[in-house]
């Protein structure tokens, strides 16, 4: 079997054989090997830490906060013990853009131009069901919803 492709562990095969690499040469290469390896984990270090962040910013964004222009029902209580009356009291979460405040669109928590809660033009900010009349009720404190079979919804802002 021809081993003449093999070098010793300190030689380099050339033309001409097997040459000693000098012992400063394989030093020097040895070095710029470890600046590559240092690099490689540092670059991998970076890139795990980078994730890791955005990671965890994503997790606090999905279980803290909400996004802009949104809102999110914080509690609802139900009261029927009057005879054809229920009392529902709900309380809304609610991220809104610059110039936006919480308000209500189609009978649910929604962000609306402040102009609308400031006027309390309350039939404004479309606060009933598509089939629904809105009323502003004669103090302004609220609205009402009248649905085609004649049951009425009364909202009042607190």
């Amino acid at each position: 079997m021809d081993k003449s492709w093999m070098c010793p562990d300190l030689g380099e095969r050339t033309d001409h054989g097997c040459v000693p690499i000098p012992l400063k040469s394989r030093a020097l290469r040895l070095r710029g090997t470890m600046q590559l390896l240092r690099l490689a984990c540092i670059l991998a270090g970076a890139a795990i830490c980078s994730l890791l962040i955005f990671l965890i910013h994503t997790q606090l964004l999905t279980e803290g906060q909400l996004a802009a222009g949104t809102c999110e029902i914080v509690t609802l209580d139900r009261d029927s013990s009057q005879p054809r009356r229920t009392i529902a009291r709900q309380t809304a979460r609610c991220a809104c853009r610059k110039g936006q405040i919480a308000g209500t669109t189609r009978a649910r928590p929604a962000c609306v131009e402040a102009r609308i809660v400031r006027t309390r033009q309350w039939c404004d900010m479309l606060p009933c069901l598509e089939e629904e009349g809105c009323a502003l009720l004669v103090n302004r404190s609220g609205w009402t919803c009248t649905q085609p079979g004649g049951r009425v919804k009364t909202t009042t802002v607190s």
